[in-house]
């Protein structure tokens, strides 16, 4: 027997389940993704689940079940089931659909933390971690930085100034797999029956930390390109590992870009650390880009606010903008067109 108490399953999460009208049936986590199952995690074991028909083509794309997500199935063979219900989500990670303007992809749910991965090399980029850690906040997620190959020469006054803004927020971990002291800190940072998810661009070393913290090889990694000095990118699916004694973690394939999926583009001012600077603006609607008495502006010139945090607020709060904008237009209309079929079906007597 599993106990998936381990996986993080609680009283709420069994007060949710009896509400389904499948309760009687097995329930278990989604550990792995693939494009026609899943697997599962249960009591009795890992199962292959299928969807139903109904459940496969009467939902969008991001509430099909994700990595994380709970799940109600009927077993009908050994080891092989059918999903039949999921638990509503909770702390559940999205990104903006590539090429869309307004759909969503649901990375990961029943996150507690969620470590956002930088390699202390080229692949160092605090524009990249900003934008991760708006997304992950918004979804009421604690993040949690993880500076990468930290045996590698860098200097390290000039990062810790880069990151003032961020650190001042979260904690930041810096790491390698070849020093155990600074592995065991970040093990120590997971509880048990917590879940992290590792989120980070390609070659930062995502897989490496999660077979260091596990203390044995549970991901594929690759050997270090000899051209580039990297480790190659290996991930290609999301996947959930249970440490010993600890939490659950899941790797994630590296990303290129992370849209963000914000419905309140002000609540940047809080994740950017720029609200001491906000609240003092003369007016309450102020959008810190060219009104008069904008204390956010004030603090750019003076060099009290970094210009490129500042940029990065900018270029951020117009795409959350956009997507909130496009998102409630989407909505809009679907709701318009429900209420057509609903006046179409009680014309023609339809029920």
């Amino acid at each position: 027997m599993i106990n998936l108490n381990t996986y993080g399953w609680s009283d709420k999460l069994n007060q949710l389940k009896q509400k389904s009208a499948y309760s009687i049936l097995t329930h278990g986590r989604v550990a792995i993704v693939h494009r026609t199952c899943y697997e599962i995690v249960s009591e009795h074991g890992l199962f292959q689940c299928e969807l139903t028909g109904n459940t496969m083509y009467g939902k969008s794309d991001f509430e099909l079940p994700c990595v994380g997500d709970w799940v109600i199935f009927q077993p009908f063979d050994e080891g092989k089931g059918i999903i039949v219900d999921m638990l509503p989500r909770e702390r559940t990670l999205y990104r903006k659909k590539s090429g869309t303007v307004a759909d969503k992809q649901a990375i990961v749910s029943y996150v507690n933390k969620a470590f956002i991965v930088l390699g202390l090399d080229d692949n160092f980029n605090v524009r990249r971690a900003e934008r991760f850690m708006v997304q992950i906040l918004e979804e009421n997620i604690n993040p949690v930085l993880v500076l990468n190959k930290a045996d590698l020469g860098f200097d390290r006054q000039s990062v810790e100034s880069q990151l003032k803004h961020i650190s001042r927020q979260i904690p930041v971990f810096f790491t390698s797999t070849y020093q155990l002291e600074a592995i065991l800190q970040l093990r120590e940072s997971i509880s048990e029956g917590e879940t992290v998810v590792f989120v980070g661009s390609s070659g930062v070393g995502k897989s490496s930390l999660v077979n260091a913290l596990c203390e044995k090889s549970v991901l594929l990694t690759s050997d270090i390109s000899l051209s580039t000095g990297k480790g190659r990118h290996t991930s290609t699916r999301r996947e959930m590992v249970l440490m010993d004694s600890s939490g659950v973690l899941i790797d994630t394939p590296g990303v290129r870009e992370f849209g963000l999926t914000v419905d309140n583009p002000d609540s940047l001012t809080e994740v950017l650390d720029i609200s001491d600077f906000a609240k003092s603006c003369r007016f309450k609607d102020c959008e810190h880009i060219n009104e008069p008495y904008c204390t956010v502006l004030e603090a750019v010139h003076s060099g009290t606010l970094d210009y490129k945090v500042y940029e990065s607020y900018l270029k951020l709060r117009r795409e959350a903008w956009h997507f909130s904008t496009s998102e409630h237009e989407k909505r809009k209309k679907e709701k318009s067109f429900s209420k057509l079929v609903d006046e179409v079906k009680k014309i023609k007597g339809i029920h």
